[in-house]
């Protein structure tokens, strides 16, 4: 089955529809973006980069003119620039929010709010809009896509390194980012009555790919091109997730394995309940703090 065959079956036009999308210029969002526009949503761009939001917003009006486009600039490890961002989606007939953007292997900081920057970009920043925008999702009927990664499954959260700021591997900084994100989330959007769908997409060829050092990266990125999924086809998890909400401890990713195919919900059976319970108990006192 062709991608384009797959959304005709799968998906169905949303004109009138707006959908907010973080890491709106990278690889996975900028697909996501396109097939979105082709189903005629509303467009907001939320990006750190004013310009490469502006070149994404020309690109895809052209090809979908009738379509309206806003950006809003947002950098995930500044709390205030979020802050920012939240007030401006506050006041915005918004209909689904897409929690797409990610950090793996980059310059480690400690951000403003204490917290490594890979774990509040994935996490916190993320969290936050989420439950700053609900009341207006649950007003509109709308409703929220978290995109999370097979990579949870690398760690478990450790009461003593929260934000793993002493780890140095980055699937492992990246996979309890991503674990806090999808498993903080199922309660927070049960509770406040809004549908969730946690999607994976699998392994793509996509930015956070390409961390290896140049001359590795010069070598295995043609082979790495063949073996995964394009971001196209990959992003259709994303796409699954706007028709089909999940369940909690239910996730939409790729059929085979959870890396490769077309999309499937399957039951997630990665956190038990003492962890559930510690990581819903760490958001919160975490979302206080910064909401203070």
């Amino acid at each position: 089955m062709s991608v384009r065959k797959w959304i005709y079956k799968n998906a169905k036009e949303i004109k009138g529809k707006t959908v907010a999308i973080t890491g709106s210029t990278g690889g996975l969002g900028g697909e996501i973006c396109k097939i979105l526009a082709s189903l005629g949503a509303d467009l907001i761009l939320v990006d750190r980069n004013f310009t490469r939001s502006q070149a994404r917003k020309e690109e895809l009006l052209k090809l979908y003119p009738d379509i309206q486009i806003s950006l809003i600039t947002a950098d995930l490890e500044d709390m205030e620039s979020v802050k920012t961002a939240c007030s401006l989606l506050q006041n915005t007939p918004l209909d689904i929010l897409i929690l797409n953007a990610g950090a793996y292997s980059i310059p480690r900081k400690v951000c403003d709010t204490g917290y490594d920057n890979v774990f509040q970009i994935n996490f916190i920043s993320q969290y936050y809009i989420a439950r700053k925008i609900l009341p207006v999702l649950k007003a509109r009927g709308g409703r929220v896509i978290a995109v999370g990664s097979i990579a949870h499954n690398y760690s478990k959260t450790d009461e003593n390194d929260i934000d793993f700021h002493t780890r140095n591997r980055s699937n492992l900084v990246y996979g309890n980012s991503k674990r806090f994100l999808m498993f903080s989330l199922y309660s927070l959007c049960e509770e406040a009555g809004v549908p969730l769908s946690v999607v994976h997409p699998g392994i793509t060829f996509t930015n956070i790919t390409a961390h290896y050092p140049p001359l590795i990266f010069a070598v295995i990125k043609h082979p790495m091109k063949v073996i995964f999924m394009r971001p196209r086809k990959a992003c259709l998890s994303v796409i699954k997730g706007i028709f089909d909400s999940c369940g909690e401890m239910e996730w939409i990713g790729p059929r085979l394995f959870d890396i490769w195919g077309y999309p499937v919900k399957r039951r997630l059976k990665t956190c038990k309940a003492g962890e559930y319970d510690f990581i819903l108990s760490t958001t919160e006192e975490i979302y206080k703090q910064i909401d203070d």
